[in-house]
């Protein structure tokens, strides 16, 4: 039965019908039915290609009355914005198809331009390179006609020189001709191939012709040996001798290097020598120098310390000084208004953005005044804690403001800025601030700093004071003229046209910017894309940025920035010099990290070992409290450290297991992990990967802004590790007025009480001729046959002392408590 019986077949309606065969696996086929539709042909209206140059408009753009060709639904209007729409669609795709048509055509003209130098400069190669062959060949073949000639001349006889004379000229021999024939072939098949090498390829044109090319010198040096091999003397290359710079140590291929030898002959001489050591091994300076002698060169030791000879200070000429703007550091107790007082001038409010009021950092501002003096304002902390900081604040200065309250009078932090001042050598201005309040007794202030030795007019000496207010703004003119005043009188001046030198004030860890250093540049301008080193740390200026957070293209004398593109923290205080190369800068700080190692090396192993034994001995009673400490900035961790370096006595102290600058990580909950220690965070927070790591290890953190409440803290967790006080309170005495013996208690002393109260619970010591015999406790306090708790004195009662039967008529007891009292770090 037929697969179409029964049932109509579905088709195309003016489809073409056919059979296609399709093979299947295993030797399976099957013939399928299929239809091709044919393709519909519009043929246009008799009457329209009739019409001149109107055939494609009309055939694109049907009448928009005529509704016959026109969509049902569709209005005039928006047929003819289909039309429009259209028309601009075939434009654009026009004059794109036009855009890539020149584009492709200035490609192929820049390829072709490209091509054709290619080929010049390869034409103008071989032309200069066989232009050299010939003169070498010629001053050779020249060279060796000399010398045949002068040969000929010795050995011939005298007579036979009219003979040679008239004798015709012989003919080239054999040898040569087929030998310039042979050249000439060579040339002439190479310019051929060149010709037929087609398109240049960048490949070949790198390669240039056949490899690489001779130089002039080295052409020169084949022209000489020619010349004195055809001489007939010996040819003999010219000994180089090179100065080599041997430092401490160097490496092998280092030393092959400098001495412009192959490393293998360097190693050959040292196994000569009886040292074995590969290209990649470090030898000393001494096998060096050996070595050098033997290959003839010229040794020269010297010191690592030598790298950092590139930023030795050169004095800078007259000439080429200008003025600068004084460097102010503003100094004080805390609280005293010092923050406040530069709010006033600068017309901003720093100490609000300060935890507790309390300035914790270095900052670092410049000022503009009225008069159009620029002044550069350091604002260093009050408090005890940071100490370090106000003495870099004073190196680093030229003019030291002392504000002093006037309603508080000179305090301990006081007198230390006074003693910073006077180490550094800089004048000092006093400002009495908070003038305005009404306890102020700005005399009193006066009075109290002579007994610093610090004189002002007012009280007949040379020391300028001013009285300001901060809150009303009093006095702040009088206070700047008198910088001003002080600046003209010391006459500042820097050159602004050498290497940047300069002094970080503060460095901390940006999350989003990596190290970050406050710089006062001292001389010289520092300007974006320098290469400096600054301490142990080295990088290159990727971005300066003023006290107002614009960034500058570069910062001259007396100008503090922030610095970015440092590749560690440094250290706050170091000083930050510009060198020429990266690999001055990464020689420099890569030394100073070593010798920073080795110093420290060198501390832990000057002791002896008896040193180390008597140390451990004495640790054995000492309880630690190890923390691991991190701050949001260099000088705050500074200050950090030094506080907890004096909590403590000689039972317990604080050990601090790792200080850094930046946010909590998980390698530093690993740490703190491993050696059962809480985190501090000082104005810094765990990143979410560290919380969960302390969540499971079960580490303590501990956030803190202000650095009182840290080190209180600090304190109290340091005085839960001392051993509790115990004290010994005398509650009574009794006489053993006669002793008793008890079956199952043993012996019982009849004691009358003489002095205060007996008590069951208390303790009690057996004093025979005022000499303690015995301690320990009651095993039975009783009163006739009653158990008591407690006996007043002037009654009897009798006692039995635990595990003790040695006692005597006449024998007096003594009866103590013992009070164990927590005891508190001062």
């Amino acid at each position: 039965m037929s697969e179409t019986d029964g049932k109509k077949p579905l088709g195309l309606r003016g489809a073409r019908p056919g059979q296609v065969k399709q093979s299947f696996s295993h030797g399976r086929t099957k013939n399928v039915l299929v239809e091709t539709k044919r393709k519909r042909v519009v043929v246009p209206k008799p009457g329209a290609a009739g019409k001149p140059d109107a055939t494609s408009a009309a055939t694109a753009r049907p009448p928009a009355g005529d509704a016959s060709r026109r969509p049902a639904g569709i209005s005039d209007a928006e047929m003819e914005r289909r039309l429009k729409a259209l028309q601009a669609a075939r434009a654009r795709e026009a004059e794109e198809t036009h855009q890539r048509v020149e584009e492709e055509r200035r490609r192929e003209e820049d390829r072709q331009r490209r091509r054709e130098e290619a080929e010049a400069r390869e034409r103008e190669e071989r032309e200069r390179a066989a232009a050299l062959a010939a003169k070498a060949e010629e001053d050779e073949r020249a060279a060796r006609e000399a010398a045949v000639a002068r040969k000929a001349a010795e050995s011939a006889p005298p007579a036979a020189a009219p003979a040679t004379e008239r004798a015709p000229s012989k003919p080239p021999a054999p040898r040569k001709v087929e030998r310039e024939r042979e050249r000439e072939g060579r040339g002439k098949a190479r310019d051929d191939g060149a010709r037929r090498s087609g398109k240049l390829t960048l490949k070949e044109a790198l390669a240039g012709d056949g490899g690489r090319q001779r130089s002039l010198a080295a052409m020169k040096r084949k022209q000489e040996r020619a010349r004195q091999k055809a001489m007939g003397g010996p040819v003999t290359r010219e000994k180089q001798v090179r100065e080599v710079r041997l430092p401490e140590t160097i490496i092998v291929q280092e030393l092959a290097n400098r001495m412009a030898e192959r490393a293998a002959d360097v190693v050959k001489s040292l196994m000569k020598m009886g040292v074995m050591a590969t290209m990649n091994q470090t030898i000393d300076a001494d096998t060096a120098e050996l070595i050098v002698e033997e290959f003839g060169h010229k040794s020269v030791r010297v010191s690592d310390a030598d790298v950092e000879q590139v930023i030795d200070m050169v004095e800078d000429s007259a000439e080429a000084l200008r003025s600068r703007p004084p460097i102010i550091t503003i100094m004080g107790h805390v609280d005293h208004g010092k923050t406040s007082l530069l709010d006033a001038i600068r017309k901003t409010n720093v100490v609000s953005g300060e935890a507790g009021g309390i300035t914790q950092h270095i900052g670092a501002y410049q000022v503009t005044t009225d008069s159009g003096a620029v002044l550069s304002f350091l604002d260093t902390p009050g408090h005890a804690a940071f100490t370090s900081m106000r003495a870099r604040g004073a190196q680093v200065t030229d003019i030291v403001v002392l504000v002093v309250a006037a309603d508080d009078a000179v305090m301990p932090q006081t007198i230390e800025a006074i003693n910073h001042a006077k180490a550094a050598q800089v004048p000092m201005i006093v400002a009495i601030n908070k003038i305005d309040k009404p306890a102020a007794e700005p005399n009193k202030v006066r009075t109290d700093l002579l007994q610093q030795e610090v004189v002002v007019e007012k009280m007949g000496g040379e020391v300028l004071d001013v009285e300001v207010s901060a809150t009303t703004g009093k006095g702040l003119d009088d206070l700047l003229e008198n910088i001003a005043l002080q600046a003209e009188l010391l006459d500042l001046k820097a050159n602004p046209d050498r290497a940047a030198l300069g002094a970080v004030i503060e460095a901390k860890l940006d999350v989003g910017r990596g190290p970050v250093a406050t710089v006062l540049v001292q001389n010289g301008t520092l300007k974006r894309g320098d290469v400096f080193v600054v301490g142990e740390q080295w990088g290159r200026v990727r971005a300066l940025m003023n006290d107002k957070g614009e960034r500058v293209d570069e910062a001259g004398p007396s100008v503090p920035v922030e610095v970015l593109g440092l590749q560690g923290t440094p250290e706050a205080g170091d000083v930050l010099n510009v060198v020429e190369t990266e690999a001055q800068a990464r020689e420099i700080a890569d030394y100073r990290q070593k010798a920073a190692r080795d110093k420290r090396a060198a501390a832990g192993a000057a002791a002896t070992l008896e040193q180390l034994m008597a140390k451990a001995k004495a640790d054995e009673k000492v309880n630690e409290l190890p923390v691991l400490v991190k701050a949001d900035v260099q000088g705050s961790a500074e200050a950090i450290l030094q506080a907890l370096e004096k909590v403590g006595n000689e039972e317990v102290r604080v050990r601090v297991l790792h200080s850094g600058v930046g946010a909590i990580t998980e390698t530093d909950i690993g740490l703190a992990e491993a050696s059962g220690a809480p985190v501090i965070g000082f104005n810094v927070r765990a990143n979410a990967p560290a919380r969960n790591s302390a969540n499971q290890k079960g580490v303590e953190i501990r956030y803190y802004s202000v650095i009182y409440d840290l080190v209180d803290d600090i304190k109290q967790a340091a005085s839960g590790l001392l051993s509790d006080e115990v004290r010994e309170t005398f509650i009574g005495y009794a006489e053993i007025k006669e002793v008793f013996k008890v079956s199952g208690v043993g012996k019982v002393a009849g004691c009358l009480v003489t002095e205060g109260i007996a008590r069951r619970s208390a303790g009690v010591r057996l004093l025979r001729d005022d000499v303690v015999i015995h301690e320990g406790t009651l095993k039975t306090l009783k009163r006739f046959k009653d158990e008591v708790k407690e006996v007043i004195s002037g009654q009897e009662c009798g006692m039995a002392f635990e595990n003790y039967d040695d006692i005597r008529v006449g024998d007096v007891i003594e009866i103590f408590e013992r009070e164990t009292v927590a005891r508190k770090l001062a």
